[in-house]
C-alpha cells in the first residue's frame, strides 16, 4: 500500500470506529443536535450576530468576525464543488446532509473560524463547542477525518488572514 491507499484505509476505519459511538442513543442525539446546529454556519453566525449586540464596544469586531466565519463557510462550499469526493458510504449516516460532497467539511470550517475570531474576541465556550462540532461531523457517519481536518485548517487559516482587519476599528482610545 502507498501512503494514500494508508491514509484512506485510516480514514475509513476512524470514521467506521466513531460512528460506532453513535449508536449510543444520547450519542446520536448530540451528534444530530451538533450537525443541526452547524448547518450553513448558522450557530457561529447567530453567535457573532448575538456576540456584537452584547458588546457594544466592539461591535465591528464581531461583526467583521462573523463576516470571517461566512467567508470561510462559502469558500469550503466552493472547494466542495471543485474536489467532489463522495461522502462515506460505508457507514448508515445519522443526519441528511445539504449536499452529497465531503472535502473539506463546511461545518468544519466554520467552526475553526469562528473558534479562532470570536476566541480571539474572549468568547471562552466557541473553541470547546467548535471541537464538538467537528467530531459530530464523525460521529454522523458524514465526513471522513481527512475532511474534518482540511475544513479546519481552511476555517482557522480564513480567520487567521483576516485577524488583522477584524480587530480594525475594534479599540477605541
Amino acid at each position: 500500500m502507498d501512503d494514500l491507499d494508508d491514509l484512506h484505509d485510516m480514514d475509513h476505519r476512524i470514521v467506521s470506529a466513531l460512528r460506532a459511538c453513535g449508536t449510543d442513543p444520547r450519542v446520536a442525539g448530540a451528534a444530530r443536535a451538533l450537525s443541526w446546529a452547524g448547518e450553513h454556519a448558522a450557530l457561529w453566525l447567530a453567535a457573532g450576530l448575538a456576540g456584537a449586540a452584547v458588546d457594544g464596544s466592539r461591535r465591528g469586531a464581531w461583526l467583521r468576525g462573523t463576516a470571517l466565519t461566512a467567508g470561510a463557510h462559502l469558500v469550503s462550499m466552493g472547494v466542495k464543488r471543485v474536489v467532489r469526493r463522495p461522502r462515506p458510504a460505508h457507514v448508515e449516516p445519522l443526519v441528511r446532509t445539504a449536499g452529497r460532497h465531503s472535502f473539506p467539511s463546511s461545518h468544519a470550517t466554520s467552526a475553526a473560524a469562528a473558534a479562532v475570531a470570536f476566541g480571539a474576541l474572549g468568547a471562552r465556550a466557541v473553541p470547546p463547542l467548535a471541537a464538538a462540532v467537528c467530531v459530530s461531523r464523525l460521529v454522523a457517519g458524514v465526513h471522513y477525518p481527512s475532511d474534518v481536518a482540511a475544513g479546519a485548517a481552511l476555517g482557522a487559516l480564513t480567520a487567521r488572514l483576516g485577524a488583522r482587519w477584524m480587530r480594525g476599528g475594534a479599540h477605541h482610545d
